[in-house]
């Protein structure tokens, strides 16, 4: 797999998101052993990024990727985050907490987890209203000071928020969706940033061109959901989830708008036919097209479409199709 880099170390130009190895999508077909032969398999294969964080499953995905690395620690830059607490794990109810207590104290507990002394990259997952986030941030500086962290990032911010961290320490990463059908990040209007499905506590602001910033910035820009939560896939065509996934009440996937949102899936699957590839490869290959600054993050909990996925780092595309992917509609109904 090409490499893109990240704070001096290369990685594999896309990256795997472990979370809904824990939660969040079709949690009926968890499963342990096949999520860690499959983060090994990840490295294998050149998919040296990976992500977790402290509420996928309250602590269960960092456990999970702290076993796949046992003996294959340095192989992995490993990213992690804090800010974020889970409420109640029956309903993925979660709220926000970035006071500087809980900053070092979760800090602690994902080191354990993850069998690690150090964390490579620490994300404050969503800036906390009720903390200044001069508080939360230069908490985590420390932790940097310390040893226990090698570098900070963000979630799901604005560009005011990234450069008021920066000017205290240095933001490594900025983590936020980005697909075909969710631009906010790049400054398309109307977009919101940090609402999670089931929080509470929470506020937001038009981001801005987050991607651009990152890139003027030299930090790594991350998009998460680069396909769409499975839709860009092709694979996603009716509105029939299990109760414990997610999507079933998420509005971009309730039946008339998942029917016109086929429309952009259309012009995918198009763009993949005249290349040869898959319409995975073609939705992560459009964020990669973004800069060489951009690290998408797909999940998956099997090894067909991991391969598929890690695919998509050689798929070059043309400036014809980015023009056309370019061109589809914007999505109907919000993203969560």
């Amino acid at each position: 797999m090409r490499n893109r880099d990240f704070a001096g170390t290369p990685v594999g130009a896309v990256g795997l998101g472990c979370m809904g190895m824990s939660w969040a999508y079709s949690e009926s077909e968890r499963d342990d052993e096949a999520s860690v032969a499959l983060i090994r398999e990840a490295l294998d294969l050149g998919v040296t990024f990976l992500d977790t964080a402290q509420p996928y499953g309250d602590g269960h995905n960092e456990s999970l990727v702290g076993r796949a690395l046992a003996g294959r620690r340095g192989e992995a830059v490993v990213a992690t985050k804090t800010g974020l607490v889970v409420e109640d794990l029956a309903t993925r109810r979660i709220g926000r907490r970035g006071t500087p207590e809980h900053v070092k104290a979760s800090a602690e507990e994902s080191l354990r987890r993850l069998g690690t002394d150090v964390i490579d990259l620490y994300y404050l997952h969503r800036v906390d209203p009720a903390v200044p986030l001069a508080d939360t941030w230069g908490a985590m500086a420390e932790l940097v000071a310390e040893g226990k962290v090698r570098h900070l990032g963000l979630s799901e911010v604005g560009v005011a928020q990234a450069a008021e961290a920066h000017a205290i320490h240095p933001v490594a990463a900025v983590q936020s969706e980005l697909s075909l059908w969710t631009r906010d990040a790049m400054g398309a209007p109307g977009g919101v940033a940090g609402t999670l499905p089931g929080e509470t506590g929470a506020s937001a602001d038009g981001p801005g061109d987050v991607v651009g910033w990152c890139a003027a910035n030299g930090a790594v820009f991350v998009p998460f959901s680069p396909l769409g939560r499975g839709f860009l896939t092709g694979t996603v065509t009716g509105t029939d989830f299990e109760d414990t996934d997610f999507r079933g009440g998420n509005p971009r996937f309730q039946e008339e708008a998942l029917k016109a949102n086929l429309r952009i899936v259309d012009v995918v699957k198009a763009v993949a036919a005249r290349r040869g590839a898959t319409p995975a490869q073609v939705a992560i290959a459009w964020t990669l097209a973004q800069g060489d600054h951009v690290i998408p993050i797909p999940g998956t909990k099997k090894s067909r479409y991991l391969r598929d996925n890690a695919g998509a780092a050689d798929l070059d595309l043309t400036a014809a199709d980015l023009a056309e992917l370019d061109g589809v509609p914007a999505a109907v109904g919000d993203r969560y």
